[in-house]
């Protein structure tokens, strides 16, 4: 499906960075770009969808699969008191009363997904059912789906995707696990992807702390036909990041990364602040209810320009990110790379329905 001129995709960047702005830039650069569907509302993926759809250019939209980790009960209680005075400096009151467990709208996006049809599925911390599977393929979509170990690869490639994003424990956000209460293994994204192109035999797009030309030539040498990412964007131009995660990222105060799950109780990678640095070893597993928890917290804390109480999500890579044209970092990141396709048997079929 896709023949990209630049080997460099716009990762989806859940929680606002990810605006169809960007993914317009990293389109017309020559790259691809994801519309996150995380967290949004059944009716605002179809918004963006439709915002996207007039500039006929390739894009594509990522899901978070329902995998759930429930929250034990006593301990999420426990951990509400402990951060209550977070909250509470914003006139917050976190309700522990009972955990929020939901699907994020799946099913309600998997519809939107059908009535509005789009060239690219992602799939982030789970496979899909083979009938939901089924669903999407039937759009004319290529189906991507995210993993994070050789296990995770061969059951995606038996579940019948087109296409891995190999991401490593450097990448920022999310850990694509699919075992989140489990240690995830600081591989390098060479090693993974040339471990998974030894498995599997399925075009490849690495993740994960790719920030320079030379790592994404490295990248595409280990087997990778395509590059994600993502922190490197989060100050561009295009991007909705908030303008305190920007001003974090080129803060040289900011020494490090680390992988927390005290934000949404599951592991992702973000710039240490107090927050991090008070609750990451006390906050118990649970996602989504530690995410629900605290979100309105971390919303307070941005509209008050607060980054110690807010998740700086942030790769390895995080100084690499400049403030400038999305278009120029790809760009400047393919280096001399500067065609490398990554095809799918129903491209030109897909491509004429959008055309049209």
């Amino acid at each position: 499906m896709l023949s990209l001129d630049l080997p460099v995709i716009a990762a989806p960047m859940a929680g606002g960075p990810g605006t169809p702005a960007l993914v317009r830039a990293a389109a017309r650069a020559g790259g691809l770009g994801f519309l996150a569907a995380g967290y949004k509302t059944p009716q605002a993926v179809a918004d963006e969808i439709a915002a996207m759809a007039g500039d006929s250019v390739p894009f594509g939209v990522n899901l978070f699969v329902p995998n759930p980790v429930p929250v034990d009960l006593a301990a999420f209680r426990r951990y509400a008191d402990l951060i209550a005075g977070e909250a509470e400096r914003y006139g917050i009151a976190l309700d522990a009363g009972s955990p929020t467990e939901d699907d994020d709208h799946w099913h309600d996006k998997l519809d939107v997904l059908r009535a509005h049809p789009v060239p690219v599925v992602s799939f982030t911390f789970g496979i899909p059912s083979r009938d939901d599977l089924a669903v999407l393929r039937a759009t004319g979509a290529l189906l991507v789906q995210t993993v994070t170990t050789v296990a995770e690869a061969e059951a995606a490639a038996d579940a019948g995707v087109d296409a891995l994003a190999v991401q490593a424990a450097a990448a920022g956000g999310h850990s694509g696990t699919f075992t989140p209460t489990r240690p995830i293994a600081d591989t390098p994204i060479n090693d993974l992807v040339a471990a998974v192109r030894r498995a599997v035999d399925l075009p490849l797009i690495a993740a994960g702390g790719l920030a320079t030309a030379d790592d994404v030539a490295a990248a595409l040498r280990a087997g990778a036909q395509a590059v994600a990412v993502g922190t490197v964007l989060l100050r561009s131009d295009e991007a909705g990041s908030s303008a305190i995660h920007k001003a974090a990222l080129a803060d040289p105060a900011r020494t490090g990364t680390e992988l927390t799950h005290a934000f949404t109780g599951r592991p992702a990678r973000a710039l240490r602040n107090e927050f991090t640095d008070r609750y990451s070893a006390l906050a118990p597993y649970g996602y989504p209810a530690l995410h629900h928890l605290t979100s309105g917290m971390r919303r307070a804390a941005a509209a008050a320009g607060d980054p110690e109480r807010v998740h700086l999500w942030a790769g390895t890579g995080f100084r690499h990110a400049t403030a400038e044209p999305a278009a120029a970092i790809m760009n400047r990141l393919a280096g001399t790379a500067l065609t490398h396709p990554l095809t799918h048997p129903a491209r030109e079929a897909t491509h004429d329905r959008h055309r049209s």
